[in-house]
């Protein structure tokens, strides 16, 4: 599968982009993953970002002098060396990655339409969180998105302090601007985190966003 590779930095974090094209997956790509078996009989798509996803996730990594692909754990997420924490995400044809020795998780997202925001707002924020949106001096959709993004990575950041499925409502959104959001933990999140708040940084780049969460709340 043809790929190509860049880097762009997010609050001092170096995030890891693959850009990749299905149109050249060849099933013969997949034996460059150990885990190759656990792919096999899975939809294209899935099998495109997923090698696309452990791509970027190397490369991540690598900058932290680890030359190991992440396996596949027991709940399907990403299995990271000891001492590190990494996240991966796709959207469309790109994905990312991002290794840090603290808890981190990014997320990369097509800005949602205005039909579609319509669509999910209910699901993703709250009466008070849609007003705080509305207000803020971005424009709705990319507002929602990032709302959507950002609880996407507080997630992947914290999963292990995690309730079973915890909904968007476990977190709460306290301020946006035209760098990052502030989120905070809900009792239903973790009781672990409860109030804690953590920023979220964001980037937006033709059509899509990325958000990164890495502050740690512990004594915040």
């Amino acid at each position: 599968m043809h790929t190509t590779h860049h880097t762009v930095s997010l609050a001092g974090h170096t995030l890891h982009l693959i850009d990749f094209l299905p149109a050249t997956f060849t099933h013969a790509d997949l034996f460059w993953l150990p885990h190759h078996n656990a792919l096999a009989h899975c939809a294209l798509k899935r099998q495109t970002e997923h090698l696309a996803g452990r791509i970027a996730a190397l490369h991540a990594l690598q900058e932290h002098g680890f030359s190991t692909i992440p396996a596949i754990g027991l709940a399907g997420e990403p299995c990271w060396p000891q001492g590190v924490s990494g996240s991966i995400s796709h959207s469309g044809q790109r994905a990312v990655a991002v290794v840090a020795p603290h808890p981190v998780g990014v997320d990369i997202e097509a800005q949602f339409s205005p039909a579609l925001c319509n669509e999910l707002a209910v699901s993703i924020v709250t009466a008070q969180e849609q007003a705080l949106l509305a207000d803020c001096a971005l424009p709705f959709t990319l507002a929602l998105t990032l709302a959507f993004s950002a609880k996407e990575s507080l997630y992947k950041a914290f999963s292990s302090l995690a309730q079973p499925f915890p909904g968007f409502a476990c977190t709460h959104i306290t301020a946006i601007d035209e760098q990052h959001l502030e989120l905070c933990f809900l009792a239903e999140f973790s009781p672990q985190l409860i109030d804690k708040k953590v920023n979220i940084y964001w980037q937006a780049d033709h059509g899509q966003v990325m958000t990164l969460a890495v502050d740690l709340p512990f004594g915040a």
